[in-house]
């Protein structure tokens, strides 16, 4: 029957330890790499953002207990020296062995192969702490979280459909008669954000109680957090009646692979949706006097009622003016305006501002009549520095990607195509819009949108300044106009109330995708940062190993006891060569050289360990052997 060796147990337990720790560590890296991304409850998470020292602290405390492992491994390889040293050894082989197991080095060019030995293991060493800390310390990351969900769909004959229904509810029939009064002050200021931050003002616009940058880009928030108004509008308050109330959502995050893993609140999120939008691209440019098909004719006016006798506070005169325009194919189209004068007929050169416009309600040179409208106006007074002008409008369907962050919801277009016929009761629509705006915004001293432009004129700097501003500015406000009449109309449909138990018909329905971002703090996936941090564990833990298996199989060749020495032990060393009576060569300029290659061996002699010195055999230093 085999004996067991008298330190079996001992490096059974040593074994175990090293590999309990590298489990520890193997089975944390594997549950990041298998789930992708681990978060503590929302309540830990918000005590470590606050405490990030006392977070550092208790991470580099266990970080260190790393010395757990390098303790088993000294251990194992002080076992495993001195059963080495049971056979004959040279001294720098010795000298090797003795700085392992103090986590130190030999520099001894001579002996290449003993030298990175001891440096490779010290640099393991030292990498231990470095690979716990990189594995435990949780960083800040952003999770992404897939969504998806829908919203009014706007571009099919479903809609164009029921947006026609609306406008035979309304009484509204033709766009030349008619003028959409559900915009007003949102449409200019829209106009406004997006002109203005083309001149480098704030682009900040407010509506419904969401705030868009610069523009709505046609959009209407399909983010819960981010949809505005939670009110409930009136019976009249919803589709074309629409004056503000909660916008319905239908977005949620889907279900991912490993549904065990809980999706934290986090510190904050963030959306990218892919969503439809409504831009246009909007071209203005003068009109010369050589341009006669538009005739534009602003010289019909005359004074409908003078008072010289009024006081300051009352108005002396007004003046009607018949602006008039030709809208395509022989197509004449009339604007009458009122503005204030005095008993002469004269206006404040300084103080009055008109600007009246006509709207066309499609293209002026073309038979399709849902691709475009077209704006003819020109400035008077203050607002002289806007030429007579034409705008073409041309609407577009767009696909865009839509940021919710900060409060904030920014859109950029991906994709855009132009009105399709079924888009014609659309087109009416948006051509309303910007009808209503141009009538209503001119008072009897001034327009909105003359005021409008004119402060970002005045506030441009004259250096910028040239011909073209003008319509610059007009092209931006248009296009800001535009987009604010998609989101209206979205929001007029999508309001709680405007659907049967507020859910979109599937006809009317489009899909709305993208990604949430949870920002948190955790561990994610980092597989080169974390293979790396797990490798001095590794390779520790494979150095132990064998350390203990061959104490344990040199364990059963030896008859004495060497349990109590302890080649770490300067001490010990010094005894077992006193007690040996080992002599070695002076400490001269070959003394130390030679003294590395003498063999010695451990011996017990009655209880005393001694080292006996073992007869040379050709040792030579290029083929030195720990082993």
């Amino acid at each position: 029957m085999s004996r067991m060796p008298a330190n079996f147990v001992r490096h059974t337990v040593i074994i175990s330890g090293q590999v309990i720790i590298l489990a520890f560590g193997y089975g944390f890296l594997g549950a990041v790499l298998y789930y992708d991304y681990l978060s503590p409850p929302d309540q830990v998470g918000n005590l470590w953002r606050h405490h990030p020292g006392e977070l550092t602290m208790v991470v580099t405390l266990i970080a260190t207990r790393d010395e757990n492992s390098t303790s088993l491994f000294t251990i194992s390889i002080k076992e495993a020296l001195r059963h080495r040293m049971s056979r004959p050894i040279s001294l720098v082989q010795l000298s090797a062995g003795v700085a392992l197991t103090k986590g130190s080095t030999i520099l001894r060019p001579e002996y290449l192969r003993l030298t990175t030995l001891t440096l490779f293991v010290f640099g393991v060493l030292r990498l231990l702490t470095a690979g716990w800390t990189t594995l435990l310390t949780p960083t800040y990351f952003l999770w992404p979280i897939q969504m998806q969900g829908s919203e009014l769909d706007i571009t099919g004959s479903a809609f164009a459909t029921l947006i026609s229904e609306e406008f035979q509810k309304q009484g509204l029939t033709d766009i030349q008669d008619n003028a959409f009064e559900v915009l007003d002050i949102g449409g200019m200021l829209s106009g406004v954000s997006a002109a203005g931050y083309t001149y480098g003002l704030p682009g900040t616009f407010n509506f419904n109680g969401a705030k868009y940058n610069v523009s709505t880009q046609g959009i209407v928030p399909t983010i819960e957090n981010y949809s505005g108004s939670d009110g409930v509008p009136g019976a009249n308050g919803t589709r074309l009646g629409f004056s503000g109330g909660n916008v319905t959502v239908n977005t949620g995050p889907i279900p991912g692979k490993h549904t065990s893993v809980s999706i934290p609140q986090g510190f904050s999120r963030n959306y990218s949706m892919s969503q439809q939008g409504l831009t246009a691209n909007v071209s203005c440019r003068a009109i010369g006097s050589s341009q006669t098909q538009y005739v534009w004719d602003t010289n019909n006016s005359y004074v409908i009622y003078a008072n010289a006798a009024a006081s300051n506070n009352s108005i002396t005169g007004l003046r009607l003016w018949n602006i008039t325009a030709n809208c395509g194919t022989n197509t004449p189209m009339t604007q009458e305006y009122v503005t204030m004068v005095d008993a002469s007929g004269n206006a404040s050169l300084s103080g009055s501002g008109f600007l009246p416009s006509v709207v066309c309600p499609g293209p002026m040179n073309m038979n399709q009549t849902y691709t475009s409208f077209t704006i003819l106006s020109q400035g008077f007074y203050k607002y002289k520095f806007l030429d007579a002008s034409v705008c073409e409008v041309i609407p577009l369907l767009t696909t865009v990607r839509t940021n919710y962050s900060n409060d904030l919801i920014s859109s950029e277009v991906n994709s855009s195509t132009p009105f399709q016929p079924e888009n014609v009761q659309l087109l009416s629509f948006v051509a309303g819009v910007a009808r209503f705006q141009s009538i209503n915004s001119q008072g009897l001293m001034s327009s909105a949108i003359g005021d409008t432009l004119y402060s970002i004129y005045s506030s441009t700097t004259n250096t910028s300044i040239d011909d073209n501003l003008g319509n610059q500015t007009q092209e931006e406000y248009w296009r800001g106009v535009v987009e604010f009449s998609a989101t209206f109309l979205r929001s007029g449909f999508m309001v709680v109330g405007s659907f049967s138990d507020n859910t979109i018909p599937s006809d009317l329905s489009s899909p709305v995708n993208g990604i949430m971002y949870i920002s948190t703090i955790g561990w994610t996936r980092r597989s080169a940062t974390y293979l790396l941090a797990i490798l001095p564990i590794t390779i520790i833990t494979i150095l132990t190993f064998a350390c203990a298996l061959y104490s344990i199989l040199e364990a059963r060749k030896e008859r004495g006891s060497y349990r109590t020495f302890d080649a770490s032990n300067t001490l010990h060393l010094i005894m077992a060569s006193a007690a040996g009576s080992l002599k070695l060569e002076d400490f001269d300029d070959n003394g130390i050289v030679n003294n590395e290659g003498v063999k010695v061996q451990l011996e017990n002699n009655d209880g005393a360990m001694e080292f006996v010195r073992v007869a040379q055999s050709g040792l030579v230093a290029s083929k030195e052997k720990l082993v």
